[in-house]
This record gives structure tokens, C-alpha cells and sequence, in this order.
């Protein structure tokens, strides 16, 4: 994961703004994000290439993206800062930020700037990515969050080219088969998401031969 590396250097900055929400339930957070998340893919499905200059849609979009982005990574460090971190509340948010995914994605794969197909195999290399890094924990290794391509990183590509996309649209830039930049980055998440998920299930294997089984 290439935004994970910096985590370091953001985390004292998240910090100070979760301090500011100590008086929230982290649970209402986690809920928060998921809203912003459909809000996003909302405006995701219903911008297009022949009204975007006028709504734009893909910059609202863009906010949702960075708001659920922001109260996701927030909602843990205030749990931690009120003693109320649970294994219930980490559930919780891995489970609906799968569903914020599928929802922001999702809307784009459905949306007129993508074909369907591409659409689906990004959502997939997606799901595997998540489904990878949670199940070996599941079976007794840690949560896996190595790989190309991780949550922050997706949602740092879909705060940005839907941005880039508007702009590009004002200067009626032609891509290669009549593409957009938006559907270059569903076959960025469609080809890497893959590769990630198969980064992830070779390192838990390689534990499980390594690792797990001189234990026994």
C-alpha cells in the first residue's frame, strides 16, 4: 500500500482533528462515513460527459469521497482516545467500509463514463484486496495491508481524476478506444486491485509454510 508508508507522518494530524469529535460516539462516525460514501456515488452515477460542465457533479463527488475518507481514518483514533476501541467497533467499520466501497465504485462501473465490464473487475480486484487482508487474519495471521494498491490509495485516485476528468472535459481531451480518464482508473483498480489480492494470499501461504506450520 503506497499511502500506508506515510501513515506515520499523517496520524499526528488526524489526531488532532479526532480530538475535536471525542464527543461523538466513534460509532455515529463509522455511520457518517458510509452516508458520505453513498452521497459520493450518488453524484458518481448521476454525472456525465454531456452535463458535467454544468452540475459539476464529479467535483461534489469528489468531497463525498474525501469526507468518507476523513471520518473513516477518524472514528478508530477517537474510539482510542475515549477508551472505547472494541473488537464490535472494528468490525463494524471494516464491514461498512466494504459497502462504502461497492457504493462509490460501484456507481462508477453503472455510470455513463464506464463500460459495465471494466466496471465489474474493478469491483472485484477491490472485494479480493479487502477479503484477502481480513481472512488471514481470520486463520490466525496478522491483518494484511501490504500490496500496490490499498483503501487510502483508491480513495486518494477518486478524490483526484474525477477532478482531473472535469478539467479534461473542458479541453475536450480524446483518449485511446474512446475512453475516459475515469475508466482508466477502474482498469488501474480492476489490474492492480488483482495483483494486490494475489500479493496478499501469496504472503499468508508463504506463512502458512514459514510460519504457522513449525508451530505445529
Amino acid at each position: 500500500m503506497v499511502l500506508d508508508r506515510t501513515r506515520g507522518k499523517v496520524d499526528p494530524f488526524l489526531t488532532m482533528i479526532a480530538k475535536h469529535f471525542t464527543h461523538i460516539n466513534p460509532d455515529i462516525l463509522t455511520w457518517f462515513a458510509l452516508l458520505f460514501s453513498l452521497i459520493a456515488g450518488g453524484f458518481f452515477y448521476f454525472s456525465n460527459p454531456s452535463s458535467e460542465l454544468q452540475n459539476f457533479f464529479l467535483f461534489f463527488a469528489a468531497l463525498f469521497v474525501l469526507l468518507n475518507g476523513l471520518f473513516d481514518a477518524i472514528d478508530g483514533k477517537v474510539a482510542k482516545l475515549t477508551n472505547k476501541a472494541s473488537a464490535r467497533g472494528d468490525f463494524l467499520d471494516h464491514a461498512l467500509d466494504r459497502y462504502a466501497d461497492v457504493f462509490m465504485v460501484g456507481a462508477l462501473a453503472l455510470s455513463s463514463w464506464c463500460r459495465p465490464p471494466i466496471g465489474l473487475l474493478a469491483i472485484i480486484g477491490m472485494l479480493l484486496t479487502s477479503y484477502m487482508g481480513t481472512q488471514a487474519q481470520a486463520i490466525g495471521y496478522k491483518r494484511d495491508y501490504s500490496g500496490l494498491l490499498g483503501r487510502a490509495d483508491r480513495l486518494a485516485l477518486l478524490i483526484v481524476f474525477p477532478i482531473i476528468q472535469h478539467i479534461a472535459l473542458r479541453s475536450s481531451l480524446q483518449l485511446p478506444w474512446n475512453t475516459t480518464i475515469i475508466e482508466w482508473v477502474l482498469i488501474y483498480f480492476a489490474v492492480v486491485g488483482n495483483i494486490t489480492a494475489i500479493q496478499r494470499f501469496h504472503i499468508t501461504l508463504r506463512w502458512f509454510r514459514n510460519g504457522f506450520n513449525k508451530k505445529k
